[in-house]
């Protein structure tokens, strides 16, 4: 085995302690799943008590917030790792959508897509800096395949995670040496993210969607590199997604 000189082969450390965003349902619950499954500690932040809904989760350390209320969220986010007494990784996974032609969407509905996906990521990451320098910890910033490529009828989503693709690559380069930075952009996935909408938004019969576990596996690998080693931007979809490339 080759190394780079001077260096000594080390094993990837685990996860440790990770916030997770969005942790009642979806990415962010399996992420917090494959968290706990690693021997880490996941700490939960969403709108309703992950706990709840998922006995695996349920001795994990929870804050409830709204990440459109972005001052509650920083808040929420100190508490938390206050509580935990340390952090090593972050996971923004929380997201949320209104499909429509720009002037069917009423404005509230629309901009609290961007309060949300874009300034409730920036709330979290900001808050959690920090502890993050003091582990050299890592950050996973949750985008899309529609924060690369446009669609009709998404814009106010696709203007929040091309906003989170553009502050994550600034990040990286702001945090360099300090704390690592990963952008993850996922294609569609089984989740009920799309529950609730018209059939025309829905995927279709035939749609293939990641399994949100193996998505999570994904962010387990980018949270365990060793300190000094940058797996900057990921793209995990299913082998036939539609939006990618």
């Amino acid at each position: 085995m080759r190394t780079h000189p001077g260096a000594t082969p080390t094993a990837p450390p685990s996860v440790g302690t990770v916030l997770v965003t969005g942790a009642a349902s979806g990415l962010g619950r399996a992420v917090a799943r494959a968290v706990a499954a690693a021997g880490g500690t996941p700490l939960l932040l969403d709108r309703v008590d992950p706990r709840e809904s998922d006995p695996a989760l349920a001795d994990a350390l929870t804050a409830v917030t709204d990440l459109a209320d972005t001052r509650a969220a920083e808040a929420a986010v100190t508490s938390v790792i206050e509580r935990a007494g340390r952090l090593d990784g972050v996971v923004t996974a929380a997201g949320t959508d209104a499909c429509g032609r720009l002037e069917d969407v009423p404005a509230d509905d629309w901009e609290n897509v961007v309060r949300v996906n874009l300034f409730g990521t920036a709330a979290v990451v900001r808050a959690a800096l920090p502890a993050l320098r003091e582990t050299r910890g890592r950050i996973v910033t949750v985008a899309s395949t529609l924060g690369l490529r446009a669609l009709p009828d998404a814009s106010a989503y696709c203007a929040s995670k091309f906003g989170v693709v553009g502050m994550t690559r600034a990040l990286a380069a702001e945090l360099a040496g300090e704390v690592g930075v990963t952008l993850l952009v996922p294609g569609g996935m089984d989740t009920a993210f799309f529950d609730g909408r018209t059939e025309q938004y829905k995927p279709g019969p035939d749609a293939v969607l990641n399994d949100p576990a193996q998505v999570a596996a994904a962010v387990l690998f980018a949270l365990g590199r060793p300190a000094g080693v940058e797996l900057r931007e990921l793209v995990v979809t299913p082998s036939v997604e539609p939006s990618w490339p």
